[in-house]
This record gives C-alpha cells, structure tokens and sequence, in this order.
C-alpha cells in the first residue's frame, strides 16, 4: 500500500502540531537510538533502509528512513512517542506499515534493554492533568475524538458507522461483509443481556447509534447517553429515519450523572470503559450495577490488554494518549473482574474475537487511505493524514501480535 505523502517539515502547522514540526536536538540520546535501532535491525525480520544503502532480510517489513538524523533525535528525546511524531513528520515510512509495527510489537517487552526500561517514564513526561477524566476533563477528551467530524469517519468506516470490533465469526473478512459483522457483534450482545420486546435497556456510550436502534427495532425501549454531540446529532437522525424515535431517548450525559432510579433490564456499554480512565473504572461499574432492575443484565465490550502490561504502561503518556484517545486506558481483565466484583457484578460468559479486531482495522485503514485525497476538502491537513494512517495501522499492530484482545462479557448481580 502506497504510504501517505512526506509533508515538508517547514510546511507543519506549527500550531495544530508544535511537537512534530519541531525537531530536538539531543547528541548523546540520538547515539543511543542509532546504537539500539542496529541492536534491532540484527535480532528482528525487519529491514532498515537509508540513503546508503539496505540492510535486513529479503521480504521483511522495510523501515525507509528518509531523515535519518531527524528520526534518532525524535526517538532518543521521546521514546515511542518520538517514533511516532518521526512517522507524522515523514522522517520514515514503511512498505509495510502494520507488518512493521506488528513486529515490533511482538517484541516490546525486549526492545529496549533492561538497563535502560527504568528510564521510560523521563522520556514520556507525566501524564498531562487532562489525562484525569472528570466530568469537565471527559467532556472535553470525548469531543476531541468524536467530534472531529463525522465525515471523516464516514470516510473509513461502513454504513453502520459502527466504530468498534466487528464480529466475522468465521467469515472471510471483507468490506462487503463489515456491515453484516458489525451487525452480528451488537446482535450477539444484545442477545446476551437479553434485550427483546418491551425491553427497558441503558447505553453507555452511543457512538453514532446503530446498537441503540437495533435494539429499538426488537421492540426495546432505550435510553443512550454519549459525550459527543456529533455523535448525538447522528443518533436522533437514524433513529428518525429508522421509524424508532418514539423507542429512543438520546442524551448529552456522563455517565455519572445517571440519577439511581429508574432501573434497566438490560445495560449495554461497547468499547467505552477504554475512555473511562482507571481512576474512574470503580464508580462506572457501580453505575453499572444500580442502574439494574432484579434479573437485569450488562452487556460489555471491552478492549484489554494483559494486566503487567497495563501496569507498566498506566502512568506514562504514551503516543495514544497525546494523538488520538486523550485520557484513555485500555483495562485489562484481570480489572475487569475485579472492578466488576467490587461493584456486586459476576461474569457469567465471556467471548474473545482479537483476531476480529485485527480484521476490522484492516478493512477500516484501507478504506481510510482508499478516500484520504478527501480528508482536504473536510479541512484535514497532510500531518492528519499520516496521524490517522499511523493509529490504524499501529492499533491493528497491536491485535496482530496478541498485545490487545477484545472481549464481549455478560454479567449479572452477584448472588
């Protein structure tokens, strides 16, 4: 696939983007960069490429760096952080972006060596106090995502406008079949908590509707709430032209502002808790748990990591957090369950689909860089572009190497 073009570095907006136009200058950190990136390039099947020549085996993924002085200072001053704005600022690019980072991702425990794995939280900074999700801070952190514009995400997403893990349960993964998979996936869940007719059912979290109106369609009367007004707008519109908007009330609300009563007999929530921040994981699975009505069930999905993993990473600022998720932090399941079981909640099913992910984003980066000559006429600039082609290719990364995993959870009141 054809990389995003090389943006000039004196043509970043240094506004909208101060820390990829600016290149530090750090001697002694971009020595050891260049020291650890030929460590990587003997152990791993990667290929470096530079203006003097290849090295790597034949048919691995190629780093192509086109300033190489740019690229070590970026990293040896930021870490990963730094590899990622080098990306946006067109320092390197790959033949293979996804099959890149999926390598590298497999072997992130090991590729800085130990010594050195103490050093990580100086060289990502503390964790900006917008990362702490308030109700001001959510707010905020919310709408720097969703509400970007909602044709952008048209842009790559299908006519569900689902933005989450589709479920191909075995299907050949296709672009055809994205919007029957993400039907499958809100099906699935909607059937494990139990939604049908008459149904009172609570969503936490909307996102651009196609879960609430499904289970409006069943016959289920719903309440959602989101964060986003883009994303409200949207909701209200499709449940309208779907003839359900007598079955759905759709709300700008934090989920802590949920008052106790009334209860519901089904409370879905998808790929929300990533947005909550872990601070915050106890008072939203206690809004779980009092917004149920007796024989009530949750349907949950979750993107999780394993739990060392999540506690190394959970007080450093990752690139994630500065570009695309502010205040986001992906749980893991051993949180999950505790969170769940403090809350008076029991899992009784789970199901796992990673590989699902994997696919999803696939599908989502090549329709994403299939329509990016458009992201122009949407007010999105070149440093945008490489932004948003780097998150899918670097989340899909992540579930290619086992690092992530979704997961579909019912639960009920423990008894």
């Amino acid at each position: 696939m054809t990389a995003p073009a090389e943006p000039r570095t004196d043509s970043i907006d240094t506004g909208r983007w101060p820390d990829v136009a600016r290149v530090p200058r750090a001697p002694g950190r971009a020595a050891v960069a260049g020291a650890l990136l030929r460590r990587l390039a003997r152990r791993l099947p990667i290929r470096v490429a530079t203006l003097e020549g290849v090295s790597g085996p034949v048919g691995a993924p190629t780093l192509r760096l086109h300033r190489p002085r740019h690229f070590l200072h970026r990293v040896g001053t930021s870490g990963l952080i730094g590899f990622g704005e080098s990306y946006q600022a067109g320092d390197w690019d790959s033949d293979d972006l996804p099959g890149l980072l999926t390598v590298l991702a497999a072997d992130l425990d090991t590729l800085v060596p130990r010594p050195f794995q103490a050093l990580r939280r100086p060289f990502t900074g503390a964790l900006p106090e917008r990362h702490d999700n308030s109700p001001r801070n959510a707010r905020r952190n919310i709408s720097d995502h969703y509400d970007l514009s909602n044709g952008m995400f048209a842009l790559f997403l299908d006519e569900t406008m689902t933005y989450s893990s589709a479920l191909f349960d075995g299907d050949e993964p296709s672009w055809g079949r994205l919007a029957e998979a993400q039907r499958r996936k809100i099906d699935r869940l909607l059937d494990g908590a139990g939604v049908g007719p008459d149904a009172r059912v609570l969503e936490i979290g909307s996102g651009w509707g196609e879960a609430a109106v499904r289970a409006a369609e069943r016959g289920a009367h719903v309440r959602t709430i989101t964060l986003s007004r883009r994303q409200l707008e949207r909701v209200r519109r499709l449940a309208a032209d779907r003839g359900v908007a007598d079955r759905i009330d759709a709300e700008l609300r934090d989920y802590r502002e949920i008052e106790p009563g009334p209860r519901y007999d089904a409370v879905v929530s998808v790929e929300m808790i990533e947005a909550v921040g872990e601070r915050y994981w106890p008072a939203y699975f206690r809004v779980l748990r009092r917004s149920l009505a007796p024989g009530g069930k949750i349907g949950l999905q979750a993107i999780t990591m394993r739990h060392d993993r999540m506690v190394a990473s959970r007080r450093g600022r990752t690139w994630i957090n500065k570009y695309i998720f502010p205040g986001g932090i992906i749980p893991s399941p051993e949180s999950i369950q505790r969170c769940s079981h403090e809350a008076g909640l029991a899992i009784t099913a789970h199901r796992c689909f990673g590989a699902d992910y994997a696919a999803t984003l696939h599908l989502w980066r090549d329709r994403f860089d299939s329509h990016a000559d458009r992201l122009a006429e949407l007010g999105f600039d070149e440093v945008f572009r490489r932004t948003w082609h780097f998150y899918l290719a670097y989340s899909q990364a992540g579930f290619e190497s086992g690092r992530l995993d979704v997961r579909q959870c019912i639960m009920e009141v423990r008894r």
